[in-house]
């Protein structure tokens, strides 16, 4: 797995950026929801 992840950095080191941020937003998004009726 490890071999997986450094040939894909190599490849293009943005992707993995772009999942990160896909990732992050996606907790966000989570956190939020789970939230929300709490603010009602």
């Amino acid at each position: 797995m490890l071999t997986d992840l450094k040939t894909a950095l190599c490849r293009n080191p943005m992707t993995v950026v772009k999942d990160a941020a896909g990732a992050v937003s996606l907790v966000v998004i989570l956190v939020m929801g789970l939230h929300l009726p709490g603010l009602y």
